[in-house]
C-alpha cells in the first residue's frame, strides 16, 4: 500500500488465513501508517473483518508475516499490544444484553476489563477519560441512559467510546455503520469526519460495504474479493471505476463529491 517504513503501525506481507480448510485471506500485502487512516472494502465473504482480526491480534496468520505495533507475531507475546489497540464489532460485541449504565460501561473499559465493578467511577481520572471518550463520539448526553434502552446508533458510539477510552494507538472499525438508518449513518459519519480530523486521534482503520460509508479524513483504501486484494492505494486510485467494479463483480459508476464517495450500477 504505502511505502514500508520502519515506523509502519502495521505491516503485512503475503498474509494468508485458512480456516477449517477455507482460504479466508490470500496474498494480503498491507502497510498501514500513522495517520494513514484505511477503508477496506469489498462484497460479503470477501475476507474484511478476518484481516481486521490480524490487525487486532486475534488471529494469527497460516501463511505470511505480520508486524504490528512494532511486535512480528511468533516473535513476541501479542498480549502486551491489545490494550493499544481498540477494536470495535457487532459481531463481537459482548454487551448484547447488558443493563448497565453508559458512563461505568466505559469507566470499565478506560481500567482495561469488560465489565463495570461496583467502584466503577471512584477513581475521577477514569471517569474523565470516559466522558472525553464519549464526548469525541457524540454520545456525551447518554451518560445516565442504560445501555439496553439505547438505539443501535447510539450503542455504536458507546462501543466506539469504550474502544477510545484506552486512548489507543490503533482503532479498528468493522461495519460501523451496520442497522443504522440515513440520519444515524450521517451522524455518526460527522463525527468520525471530526475524529480523524483530530491530530491527537489514533489511527483508523474501518471496514464497509459501502462507498457512502467513507468517511473524509481516510486516505488510503483496500479492495478485497474473495479474500484476495484488487488494489490498494489511495482512496482516489482505488476508489475509481475499474477497482471498484473488479471488486464488486459489476459495471460500477464512482462519483466523488465534497470530499463524499458514493457509488451506482450502470444499467
Amino acid at each position: 500500500m504505502s511505502a514500508p517504513s520502519a515506523a509502519a503501525l502495521a505491516r503485512l506481507r503475503g498474509v494468508g488465513v485458512t480456516i477449517d480448510g477455507a482460504q479466508i485471506l490470500a496474498e494480503v500485502d498491507l502497510d498501514l501508517a500513522e495517520r494513514g487512516h484505511l477503508v477496506v472494502l469489498g462484497p460479503n465473504g470477501s475476507g474484511k473483518t478476518t484481516l481486521l482480526a490480524v490487525l487486532a491480534t486475534q488471529r494469527y496468520p497460516t501463511r505470511g508475516t505480520a508486524r504490528v505495533l512494532g511486535t512480528t507475531f511468533g516473535r513476541g507475546d501479542l498480549r502486551t499490544l491489545r490494550p493499544r489497540i481498540g477494536f470495535v464489532s457487532v459481531a463481537v460485541d459482548p454487551l448484547l444484553r447488558v443493563r448497565a449504565p453508559v458512563l461505568p460501561l466505559v469507566a470499565a473499559a478506560a481500567r482495561g476489563v469488560t465489565w463495570p465493578g461496583p467502584d466503577a467511577l471512584d477513581d475521577p481520572t477514569v471517569v474523565a477519560a470516559a466522558r472525553r471518550a464519549l464526548t469525541r463520539t457524540g454520545a456525551a448526553h447518554l451518560e445516565v441512559r442504560r445501555y439496553d434502552t439505547l438505539s443501535q446508533g447510539e450503542r455504536q458510539r458507546v462501543r466506539i467510546a469504550r474502544a477510545l477510552a484506552i486512548d489507543p494507538e490503533l482503532l479498528l472499525l468493522d461495519e460501523p455503520f451496520a442497522g443504522l438508518d440515513l440520519g444515524g449513518r450521517e451522524s455518526l459519519l460527522a463525527d468520525l469526519d471530526a475524529l480523524l480530523a483530530d491530530p491527537d486521534a489514533p489511527t483508523v482503520v474501518l471496514v464497509t460495504h459501502h462507498l457512502e460509508e467513507v468517511p473524509t479524513g481516510v486516505v488510503a483504501a483496500l479492495l478485497l474479493r474473495a479474500g484476495r486484494p484488487v488494489a490498494a492505494g489511495t482512496v482516489g486510485q482505488v476508489l475509481a471505476d475499474a477497482p471498484v467494479s473488479r471488486a464488486f463483480d459489476l459495471d460500477v459508476e464512482v462519483s466523488h463529491h465534497d470530499g463524499r464517495f458514493a457509488a451506482r450500477v450502470r444499467r
